[in-house]
Formats: C-alpha cells, sequence, structure tokens
C-alpha cells in the first residue's frame, strides 16, 4: 500500500506596508525550494511601479513573484478574483514539490483565502439600472420593503437610505435567486493542508513611520511623479478608480490635478501610508494562529525555518 504523498506546506507572510515582508520573502526563496506569490492589491496592476514598491526588474529576474502585473489600471480584480488565481498558483507550485510563499499586506486576500469567499454574483450594470429606475419611481423604502418579503436578514442589517448596499442585496436575488444572507453562508474553496502563517510587524510604530516616510521620498526621487503623469495622460483613468485610490496614487494625482502643493502632497501622501499600516495591524491583531516577527529580528528567517522543520 502507499500512502498518500504529503503536500508541501503554505507559507504565509503577512504585515503592514514597509515592515521588510519583501526582503524577508528573498531570504526564504534562498533558503527553501519555494515560489513567491504576490498578496497584494495593488502590484496586480501594470505601469504602476514605483508607487506600489513593486520589486525591480532585476529583482523579479532573481525572485520571480507570481501574481503582480496583472491587469491594467483600467480594470478591476477582486478578492474573489484573487483566490481563484492564488488557488491556481499554489496547486501548481506544489505539484512542481515546491513551497507555495505568500508575501503581501493585503489582509482581505489574505482572509478570502484562509476562510473562504461567498459565491456572490458579480455586478450587473442592467440590474442595477433596472432597480434604480424602479427607486427613482417608487422610492428607495419601497425597494426595502420588496427585500424585506424575500431576505429579512439583509433587510434588518441594512437601512432604507442606503440605496448602495440595498441595491446590491437585490442584485444578488434577482441574478440567482438566492439571498445575499443565503449566499453569503457558503464559503469557497480554501487553502488545505499545512498553513504557517506569520505576521513581521514593528515593536515600536514610530520605527515604521520613520521607514514609510523614508521609502515615499525614495519613490519622489525615482520618478513616482512621472509615473503617475503617464497615467493622467492615457485621458481613460480617473480619480475614483480602485488603481488611483491606491495609497500615494490619489495624493499625487490631486497633486497634479493642483489641489495643493509638492510639500503637501508628500505630506498627504506619508500620512495616507501611515494610516494604511494602522489598518493592516488592526487586522492582524485579531489574526488568529499567528506567528509575530520583529521587523529588526536577524532571527527572522531561522525563526520561519525552524517553524517548517516542525512540521
Amino acid at each position: 500500500m502507499t500512502l498518500p504523498q504529503k503536500l508541501p506546506p503554505v507559507i504565509c507572510l503577512m504585515g503592514p506596508t514597509a515592515s521588510g515582508k519583501t526582503a524577508l520573502a528573498m531570504a526564504l526563496y534562498d533558503a527553501l525550494p519555494c515560489e513567491i506569490v504576490s498578496v497584494d492589491s495593488a502590484l496586480v496592476y501594470k505601469g504602476m511601479d514605483i508607487g506600489t514598491a513593486k520589486p525591480t526588474a532585476d529583482e523579479l529576474e532573481k525572485y520571480p513573484h507570481r501574481l503582480i502585473d496583472l491587469i491594467d489600471p483600467a480594470d478591476s480584480y477582486s478578492a474573489a478574483d484573487f483566490c481563484k488565481d492564488a488557488l491556481r498558483e499554489i496547486a501548481e507550485i506544489r505539484a512542481a514539490g515546491k513551497i507555495p510563499l505568500l508575501v503581501g499586506g493585503t489582509m482581505m486576500y489574505f482572509k478570502s483565502l484562509i476562510e473562504g469567499i461567498s459565491p456572490l454574483p458579480e455586478a450587473s450594470p442592467e440590474v442595477r439600472k433596472v432597480i434604480e429606475k424602479e427607486a427613482n419611481e417608487y422610492g428607495w423604502q419601497h425597494m426595502h420593503n420588496e427585500l424585506a418579503k424575500v431576505d429579512a436578514v439583509s433587510a434588518e442589517r441594512i437601512h432604507p437610505n442606503d440605496p448602495q448596499r440595498l441595491t446590491r442585496a437585490l442584485e444578488v436575488y434577482r441574478l440567482t435567486g438566492n439571498t445575499l444572507t443565503q449566499l453569503t453562508a457558503i464559503k469557497g474553496d480554501t487553502v488545505d493542508g499545512d498553513v504557517l502563517q506569520f505576521a513581521i510587524a514593528p515593536r515600536d510604530r514610530s520605527t515604521l513611520h520613520q521607514r514609510i516616510e523614508l521609502r515615499y521620498n525614495m519613490m519622489i526621487e525615482q520618478g513616482f511623479e512621472q509615473e503617475v503623469q503617464a497615467l493622467k495622460a492615457r485621458g481613460d483613468l480617473h480619480e475614483n478608480l480602485p488603481s488611483i485610490r491606491c495609497v500615494g496614487y490619489r495624493q499625487m494625482w490631486q497633486y497634479l490635478d493642483g489641489e495643493f502643493d509638492h510639500k503637501e502632497m508628500i505630506f498627504r501622501g506619508v500620512c495616507a501610508t501611515r494610516q494604511l499600516a494602522k489598518r493592516q495591524l488592526t487586522w492582524l491583531r485579531s489574526w488568529p494562529n499567528l506567528q509575530w516577527l520583529d521587523m529588526e529580528d536577524e532571527s527572522n528567517l531561522q525563526q520561519v525555518l525552524s517553524a517548517i522543520s516542525k512540521l
């Protein structure tokens, strides 16, 4: 009798922006038979390199990253898209006998991959137009009453004066015949086998703040303004797209629109990045099954390797 071969583990390396995730990932790549998979909602965009702190061409040649440069900045990419793509990449890496090393700071992506994501339909502009037309004719209270008849749980949760969420709940029902409550109770595919989860973070947040400010100024020196100018020059992008809402890009876009001066742009960009780091750390503090690494500890590589050796 031949026993089934154990799957290689999946390593998840999370942490706030500028905490040193990429450097540790590269060290792990040198030490292990692994492949790096990016878990970053900004790195999926082509032509957005400097402001996203994307690894350089030289770094990518030596340390290939999967799931970067996937889509144009005019397009959208959801957590469901990520889960589908990441599960495919993980299966390919494991099939080759290697360890998938998932690295990034988009916590929703990690959560969706580890816990599963509900099979909700994509937005339908046609259905939304019909709902909006009905709301204009009969009022949002009427639409809320309609939702209450088919999905009382969602109606209890969603206020009649919240047209965005009300539209989504009605849209899901009209598209699938199932309620939002029913579908969100279903979880899709998740990563199987051993999953080791690490978070690299600062002991003192002021150290991270200094790194963020230093990195933002380095981006300016590397040509971040020119990168955003090129995006603006296309003519088909605007400030409300998910790509341009990425931290740093919105502030640079507004500066180029003349909303404030260069000094204010840097200040706002640094503040927005610090706020992102704070949100990331808030996610991580409530994260289960997490092993913490101090971003200034030189033994982080050995700690990860030690944890893997114990599987």
